[in-house]
């Protein structure tokens, strides 16, 4: 474990950039489906010695949808590539837990994790939207049923990935053995809802479990996050919000026998950068000039999980029943539409911006304070970075307000280890069973 304590740095990766317009700014090079953009984005990143580059996901599409997530690459097809193209950063997707297998998980990660010599990370989703199950011959599960599979996954997951011994293939030609079966173990779970032989096809991972990721905030999504997650993603509007957090998520994590530390809280940043704040602040209206709530409507009503067109988009949020569809995202975004008393129109706008997450915009020594201000206060132990288009709102991040984050001893400046285990400071497990 590291005893310094440094800022950790995600890219989350969005192909047409994370504002709903940012893809028309004239210097936006837009497309989640280009590999050539992501692969130059990756690598920039690398280059300014980030933790790790962050893939989301969804299983659905449609016309209406985030302009990054109309059509991008299946992601853990994605991490393959990127791995190959890429020496030390972290690799990290979203697959889901509702509408997929232990198995494939287990077997994907780790081969991602062995081709990428131990950067693979997996970000665990239960899958929100109901209309993914159109997609899918099952029918869609309850918030709460949602994360009880997700436990159980999990746990079939690791078992999984502590089916061989880090010595198990020994390869000895002489006496024609290839792999040691004492060093076999054989999962046999049966659970309540999957049933799951083993062992998996492939030795074990180089970070013996690739990193997990968690993303909900939730109260049975931080129940997972304390017991399983090594890295939890989280969106929060203030640093007040963002302390609490902060402060009860570390809480049951030492709850569930665990150190505080063994968690890093990750909140997604939407960096918006000028030379003066002035003209961060005309960047960020330009984008906004473009986008109207035709764009932001479908955003905001998807992350509220009602349909608001029978309300005036000029008058207040109404009063609607927290939805089970992204649960903590609709009371952060009541509670933000409360506390600044913001129209539906407002809200909407807010959204298409950074769909929930923290907006900064400033100078690259405001943007710095900022972030430092969060990671001093406790709010946050890094940071997911979210640019409102690439690569120039990257180039503006890693150039311009990374230096100063090194200068100020708060980042790195050149990688400690190979895997991103090193880069968290985080033990590598020993096999679930305790051996």
């Amino acid at each position: 474990m590291t005893t310094k304590r440094e800022i950790h740095l995600g890219l989350f990766l969005q192909g047409a950039g994370h504002h709903v317009s940012g893809w028309r700014h004239p210097r936006a090079e837009a497309g989640s489906e280009n590999f050539n953009l992501l692969r130059r984005v990756a690598q920039m990143a690398e280059a300014a010695k980030f933790d790790m580059v962050f893939l989301a996901d969804g299983l659905t599409s449609g016309a209406d949808a985030h302009p990054s997530t109309i059509a991008r690459f299946e992601p853990l097809t994605l991490l393959a590539a990127l791995a190959v193209v890429t020496d030390r950063i972290g690799l990290a997707a979203t697959s889901s837990t509702t509408y997929g297998e232990p198995y494939h998980v287990a077997r994907a990660f780790s081969s991602i994790d062995h081709l990428s010599h131990g950067r693979a990370a997996w970000n665990i989703v239960t899958t929100s939207y109901a209309r993914t199950a159109n997609n899918f011959t099952k029918s869609h599960p309850e918030h709460d049923e949602r994360y009880a599979v997700a436990e159980e996954f999990v746990d079939v997951v690791r078992g999984l990935w502590d089916s061989w011994d880090d010595d198990a293939f020994i390869k000895d030609k002489g006496n024609g053995i290839y792999a040691d079966p004492a060093k076999l173990h054989i999962l046999d779970h049966k659970g309540k809802y999957f049933s799951v032989k083993g062992p998996l096809n492939i030795p074990r991972a180089p970070q013996g479990h690739p990193i997990l990721i968690q993303a909900g905030s939730s109260g049975p999504g931080q129940d997972l996050a304390a017991r399983t997650a090594d890295v939890v993603f989280t969106a929060q509007q203030s640093i007040e919000e963002a302390q609490a957090f902060y402060k009860g998520l570390k809480e049951r994590v030492v709850r569930g026998g665990r150190q505080a530390n063994d968690v890093a809280v990750m909140p997604g940043f939407l960096p918006v950068i000028g030379r003066t704040s002035a003209e961060a602040a005309e960047k960020l209206a330009q984008l906004d000039q473009w986008t109207d709530l035709k764009s932001g409507m479908p955003l905001l009503e998807e992350r509220i999980g009602h349909s608001l067109a029978d309300y005036d988009a000029d008058g207040p949020l109404p009063d609607l029943p927290i939805s089970d569809q992204l649960r903590s995202r609709a009371e952060l975004l009541t509670a933000l539409a409360r506390r600044e008393t913001l129209t539906i129109r407002q809200l909407a706008l807010r959204v298409a911006a950074g769909r929930g997450h923290h907006i900064v915009l400033g100078t690259p020594v405001e943007i710095a304070d900022r972030l430092q201000q969060w990671f001093d206060g406790y709010a946050a132990d890094g940071f997911n970075i979210m640019p409102p288009f690439f690569p120039e709102g990257l180039e503006d991040f890693t150039q311009l307000v990374v230096p100063i984050l090194q200068e100020r001893g708060l980042f790195r400046t050149d990688y400690q280890g190979s895997t991103l285990r090193d880069h968290l400071g985080l033990r590598r497990p020993g096999l679930v069973s305790g051996t």
